[in-house]
């Protein structure tokens, strides 16, 4: 029960910065249910509850998605999909939340400096491929998307209407993979059902937010939701 009511805690809150940023949801989920489920579990969960949210979110910010962006993070993913799930499969989790952390605090901080990064159709690839790679081993897309597009500059609109539609792409065939070839549990299903109206509560509060938010406090809690998942995996990879 104790449990519970922390997997409906993380995913509620989760779920509010994801819908009012367009991150967030697998970035502040992911680590925290790494403290409640078996590494795999953990993934999964993450999955199934954020294609969940991709579901519900889709249709009303279906106008801010840019389709050309859209389209080469989707064909970058493909490749970035398949040594992913090698990852997921025979590479120690602590070892890749390491890396993966120490990488998300180096670039935040080059950010956080005015580094910017010039959007090219080869970025775009790249990041997709990344992103894939990062889906399909630990479940979290985010951090490179969040990064390259926060160093472009780009409207929290084109954000978060993109990304959304890619995260529904890149979760569903991140899932079907894992699942065929790793397996699942019955812990997965019915935690992700539990959560669930949790889920729905935490997208209302963050489309609510979302109106109400300036392009400035948006780029600042992405440098906070950034540095704490950086500095999170890797203290917990310790």
């Amino acid at each position: 029960m104790e449990n519970w009511l922390l997997l409906t805690g993380i995913v509620f809150f989760a779920a509010l910065l994801q819908a009012s940023t367009g991150f967030g949801f697998s970035i502040i989920g992911t680590p925290f249910l790494f403290l409640l489920y078996p590494a795999h579990a953990a993934i999964q969960i993450n999955i199934l509850l954020s294609l969940c949210l991709s579901l519900i979110m889709i249709y009303p910010v279906r106008r801010e998605i840019e389709k050309g962006l859209l389209g080469r993070l989707a064909a970058g993913s493909i490749v970035g999909l398949i040594p992913g799930i090698g990852i997921y499969l025979y590479v120690e989790v602590e070892w890749l939340k390491a890396v993966v952390g120490g990488l998300i605090l180096l670039l935040t901080v080059l950010l956080m400096v005015n580094v910017t990064i010039r959007r090219t159709k080869g970025r775009d690839l790249l990041t997709g491929g990344i992103s894939g790679a990062l889906t399909t081993s630990i479940g979290v897309p985010g951090p490179p998307l969040l990064l390259y597009f926060a160093g472009a500059g780009t409207a929290k609109e084109t954000l978060r209407g993109t990304t959304l539609a890619y995260y529904l792409l890149v979760y569903s065939v991140s899932l079907g993979l894992q699942i065929s070839l790793g397996g699942t549990g019955q812990e997965v299903w019915v935690s992700s059902g539990i959560a669930l109206p949790a889920l729905i509560l935490g997208i209302l509060a963050g489309q609510w937010l979302f109106k109400r938010m300036s392009q400035r406090l948006f780029k600042r809690m992405t440098y906070v939701i950034l540095l704490f998942t950086g500095t999170y995996l890797l203290v917990t990879s310790v």
